[in-house]
């Protein structure tokens, strides 16, 4: 399979419970059909506007702090995967920037969400796939439940 024609599973990396769950997923489904993993992760737009110096700082730091969760969660990818990750940071809110990001990069091919584990709720941001975004994918959604153990998720992948 050539790098073009390689299936890129898209995990949104975010501070939930879940995200080991979609992530193994996404990295055995990777594995195993020679494709790759792209990590996705947003810095919240800064509310501060009194000082824009202060404003300024708290979304550089803000960055910095996504730039080290990715570099961990990087390593775990190329660990489960074998592959080094393609890795997207955006500004703005996440459910914006994501679709975005799937309409403006071509090469990926399917969004891994895991849903929370402990609420009726599967999580915001897959309530609001399924719900108001779905129409405008051009990918499928894989949502892996949330409660799935790594054994689990290495038998079905």
């Amino acid at each position: 399979m050539t790098e073009d024609s390689q299936r890129v599973f898209l995990v949104v990396v975010d501070d939930s419970e879940e995200l080991n769950v979609a992530l193994r997923f996404a990295c055995q489904r990777a594995r195993h059909t020679g494709g790759r993993v792209a990590l996705f992760r947003t810095v919240e737009p800064v509310e501060f506007q009194h000082w824009m110096g202060v404003g300024e700082l708290m979304r550089e730091e803000a960055r910095q702090e996504a730039e080290h969760l990715l570099e961990r969660v990087s390593q775990q990818v190329l660990d489960l995967s074998g592959s080094i990750p393609v890795v997207y940071i955006r500004e703005g809110t996440a459910r914006d920037e994501l679709l975005k990001l799937i309409e403006e990069e071509p090469t990926i091919s399917i969004l891994v969400l895991a849903a929370a584990p402990k609420s009726d709720n599967p999580g915001p941001l897959v309530s609001h796939l399924m719900t108001k975004a779905a129409a405008r994918l051009r990918i499928p959604i894989t949502i892996v439940p949330g409660s799935l153990t790594d054994a689990e998720i290495d038998a079905l992948t």
